[in-house]
C-alpha cells in the first residue's frame, strides 16, 4: 500500500512539474519599433504569441531598467509607454522579452529578448495635424488663420491635458502652404504664432485662397522638423464680373482691336471685289466679235 502511494505521489509531482515548468527556448520578438504621435508613445513588435508571452523593460540609457505593469507577460504586441517616459528629453531604449505564460515557470536563466532603437520623445514624436479657422477682414485685404495647438497625451500636475505649445513653447512654429483656389502655384509662410496673418504682400484682395498648415520645429533634425499636414481649407472669394477681373481699360482695348480687325477685313474684301470686277470688264472688252 505504501509503495502504491509513493507511485501516485511521484506521478502527480511529475505532472505538476511538466505543467508549470517549461524548458527550451522562445521565439524572439521581431520588428520592434516606436510609434509616437503627440507624445502618445507605443512600443510595437511581432509576432502574435501562442504558448508564450512578452514582457517589456525600458530605461534611460545607462540607468536601471524598469517594467510597465501593463506589459508584463502580456499576449499583446504593443505597450503604451506614454506615461512611463517622464523625461521627454532623455534617450530611452527598450527590450521585449519572450517569456512563459502567466503561472508557468521555466528553467531558463535568461529569456530571449530584442532591443529597440533609441528614442527621445522630445525629438522623435510626430506632431499631428492641426485644426484651424479662417477669417477674412471686412475690406478683404487680410486673411487670418487661427491655429488650434494639438493636444498631447501628457498631463500637468493639475491633471490638465497639455498642448504641443505647452511642451515646445517658443520652439514651436507653424508652416503655411497656400495658393489661389484657381491656380496650382504655391507660397509658404512661417509663423511663430498660432494666429497667422496674411496681408496684401501675401494675398490679393477678394481672391479665394486654399491653405494647409503643419507644425514646424526648426531645432529638430531636418527629417523630423515638420508635423503632419492639416486638411485643406479655402477662404471665400468674390464672384467677379469680367470688368472687375480684367479692368475696363483692357476690355476696351480688346474691343477696339476686334473692331479694327473687322474694318480691315471689310476693306480688304471691298478692294478685292473691285479688282475682280475691273478684271472681268477688261477681259470682255478684249474679246473679238464672232463673224456672222
Amino acid at each position: 500500500m505504501l509503495k502504491m502511494e509513493r507511485v501516485i505521489f511521484t506521478t502527480l509531482c511529475s505532472a505538476f512539474f511538466f505543467t508549470n515548468c517549461v524548458s527550451g527556448d522562445y521565439p524572439k520578438a521581431q520588428n520592434v519599433s516606436w510609434l509616437s504621435i503627440n507624445f502618445k508613445t507605443l512600443l510595437m513588435w511581432d509576432p502574435k504569441p501562442t504558448n508564450y508571452s512578452y514582457t517589456v523593460e525600458y530605461s534611460v540609457i545607462g540607468q536601471n531598467r524598469k517594467k510597465n505593469q501593463h506589459c508584463i507577460r502580456t499576449m499583446e504586441t504593443e505597450c503604451d509607454l506614454s506615461t512611463s517616459l517622464v523625461d521627454l528629453k532623455a534617450i530611452y531604449s527598450a527590450d521585449v522579452l519572450s517569456e512563459p505564460l502567466r503561472g508557468v515557470n521555466s528553467d531558463l536563466i535568461e529569456f530571449p529578448h530584442t532591443t529597440s532603437e533609441r528614442f527621445t520623445p522630445y525629438e522623435d514624436t510626430l506632431i499631428g495635424r492641426p485644426e484651424f479657422k479662417i477669417e477674412v477682414s471686412k475690406d478683404k485685404r487680410k486673411i487670418t488663420l487661427y491655429v488650434e495647438d494639438p493636444l498631447t497625451a501628457l498631463f500637468n500636475k493639475q491633471n490638465q491635458q497639455r498642448t504641443i505649445r505647452d511642451v515646445f513653447a517658443d520652439e514651436l512654429q507653424y508652416k503655411v502652404t497656400f495658393g489661389k483656389a484657381t491656380s496650382t502655384g504655391k507660397k509658404t509662410k512661417i509663423s511663430a504664432s498660432s494666429q497667422i496673418e496674411l496681408d496684401r504682400r501675401d494675398v490679393d484682395p477678394g481672391v479665394s485662397y486654399c491653405f494647409n498648415v503643419q507644425a514646424y520645429i526648426p531645432s529638430r533634425s531636418t527629417d523630423k522638423q515638420l508635423g503632419e499636414l492639416s486638411q485643406r481649407q479655402c477662404s471665400p472669394g468674390d464672384d467677379k464680373s469680367v470688368f472687375e477681373e480684367y479692368g475696363i481699360g483692357v476690355i476696351a482695348t480688346f474691343i477696339l482691336l476686334i473692331i479694327m480687325i473687322i474694318v480691315v477685313a471689310i476693306g480688304v474684301t471691298v478692294v478685292c471685289c473691285k479688282r475682280r470686277r475691273n478684271a472681268n470688264r477688261s477681259g470682255k472688252e478684249g474679246v473679238p466679235l464672232r463673224s456672222v
